[in-house]
């Protein structure tokens, strides 16, 4: 998804493109983001493989912990010595050294690569030829110091979760549908036989709008113990119901993140209907989505369309019929307070 990077070509952008968008046929790409995360702060540019192993096997381990589903073939040898250490079936320095031999064959070569295209920053040269692990470059440094890299660990962690969660309910044999529950502000996974709490919606979403209020661009913040953390919007209201029980106001699709001024401040949304400009901008959010992988895009899919002129059509659909309920004259739109970045 090079536009996703293109519209503002930062780093954040180009990290959140590998996160949200990165081919993800095993959890190895999220543990070794977690991973750098951890090395950050110490001091050096050349980790060692056996230096890098150590986060790396905690994080996978402890996810397995959780969701014994960390990847989309059958077995893994490296899987299988992590669920060894689990069960105290093996030591921590077996699990280190099986780690460097195994864990990182494919992740470090693939983890730059987005939709078969290279991006053009690299966070960490491969040098594990000439000097036995990876360099750290000055963007991964840079990234480090930017705004928004907490919100990057919290997003991280919670792509994480989307993405084993739909591996351990078996999508696609059993659809997954994910919805909002409002009382938890946690995703809600549902594969018909089983419901199950998923993440925190805020870090899920955030990426997506590159750590802006959908409405206004305006920086937000989703740290939950931040008295201004952006709040969870329904861009459709909640009357659109009256329209039709079954529309999905709690589903991905009408889901944003929002300031406090744009959602409830004195000039803020509330009830009111966007204008049909930040329906247009709901779309082109959606359409990231979709180009994400499950289980957000196909909940997305599922709830509005298999094409993207169907999804169009959807959108346009629910706006004429809860422009019915909210009137002509309620369209909402506030004063830009950035640049428009998606």
């Amino acid at each position: 998804m090079s536009k996703f990077y293109e519209i503002e070509p930062t780093l954040e952008s180009y990290w959140r493109s590998v996160i949200l968008f990165g081919r993800n046929v095993a959890s190895y790409k999220f543990a070794l983001a977690k991973s750098l995360y951890d090395l950050k702060d110490s001091g050096q540019t050349l980790i060692a493989l056996d230096q890098l192993a150590v986060p790396f096997a905690k994080h996978i381990t402890e996810h397995l912990q959780g969701c014994d589903k960390q990847g989309t073939s059958e077995s893994s040898r490296f899987l299988n010595v992590c669920r060894q250490f689990n069960q105290q079936a093996i030591s921590h320095d077996k699990l280190l050294e099986t780690t460097v031999q195994l864990g990182f064959n494919n992740v470090i070569d693939a983890f730059h690569n987005v939709h078969n295209q290279e991006l053009p920053q690299r966070f960490f040269i491969d040098e594990r030829k000439t000097k036995g692990g990876i360099v750290l470059t000055d963007s991964f440094f840079q990234l480090g110091e930017s705004l928004h890299y907490e919100s990057l660990t919290q997003e991280t962690e919670a792509r994480w979760r989307l993405v084993e969660t739909a591996w351990e309910l078996n999508l696609p044999r059993h659809l997954v549908q994910v919805s909002y529950q409002e009382s938890t502000g946690i995703f809600i996974a549902d594969n018909k036989l089983r419901r199950v709490p998923v993440t925190l919606a805020k870090p899920a979403l955030n990426g997506y709008q590159k750590g802006r209020c959908f409405y206004c661009f305006k920086e937000i913040t989703i740290e939950s113990d931040q008295a201004h953390s952006a709040d969870v919007d329904h861009f459709f209201p909640h009357i659109l119901r009256q329209c039709d029980a079954d529309k999905p106001v709690n589903g991905v699709a009408n889901l944003v993140l929002a300031c406090l001024d744009c959602n409830r401040g004195k000039q803020g949304k509330f009830e009111k209907l966007p204008s049909i400009k930040l329906l247009e901008r709901l779309h082109s959010r959606n359409e990231y989505l979709i180009t994400s992988h499950h289980p957000l895009r196909e909940t997305l899919i599922a709830q509005t369309g298999l094409t993207q002129q169907q999804r169009q059509g959807f959108l346009q659909d629910a706006y004429d019929c809860a422009t019915l309920y909210c009137g002509s004259s309620q369209k909402w739109q506030p004063s830009q307070q950035g640049t428009a970045i998606f």
